[in-house]
């Protein structure tokens, strides 16, 4: 019995060495380019009503309820957020606002898990359209970083964010 646990001692220690050693920060970045100038695109994501049209988990929860606070648009500007458990709750505050280049996000997830990431939109002019990156980052905690074992966060997300900017696309670009 001894050599049995002596054996699951060591592969758990090798197990919390290794998820410990896994990266402390991610970053999940998606671009689509969308054929309307960035006035319109900026205008879609600096208001943070108009993203129950385009946002990727607006649809998942028909019963989800988002509350605002602050101003409209632009910095200030507050949602919160609290469904089930697709769309979780939380809140996203807009902390920068550079008409038709930059809005800059704190994401707070409150449920089903607790973090606080940023987020930003960036909007830059090519040959009469769009190009839109959108980028979320934060740090991976020890949890954090067991979960990235089992599931991709880039690859999660990031079908969540091409899911927005085609959504995005519909919506600010006509197509």
């Amino acid at each position: 019995m001894l050599p049995v646990l002596v054996a699951v001692g060591i592969i758990l220690l090798f197990l919390i060495v290794f998820i410990a050693g896994r990266p402390d920060e991610f970053k999940v970045v998606r671009t689509a380019t969308i054929p309307a100038p960035p006035a319109t695109v900026f205008a879609k994501v600096n208001n943070l009503r108009a993203w129950e049209v385009w946002s990727p988990w607006a649809k998942l929860d028909p019963d989800a309820k988002s509350t605002y606070e602050g101003p409209a648009e632009g910095v200030g500007a507050i949602m919160r957020w609290s469904g089930n458990n697709k769309v979780g709750a939380g809140s996203m505050t807009i902390v920068e606002s550079r008409p038709s280049a930059r809005v800059g996000f704190k994401l707070e997830f409150l449920r089903p898990f607790k973090a606080t990431n940023t987020a930003e939109f960036t909007f830059r002019a090519e040959d009469g359209q769009t190009v839109v990156t959108w980028t979320m980052a934060g740090r991976n905690n020890f949890m954090g970083k067991a979960f990235g074992l089992l599931m991709n966060c880039d690859d999660l997300v990031g079908k969540d964010f091409d899911k927005g900017l085609a959504n995005l696309k519909t919506v600010a670009g006509g197509v």
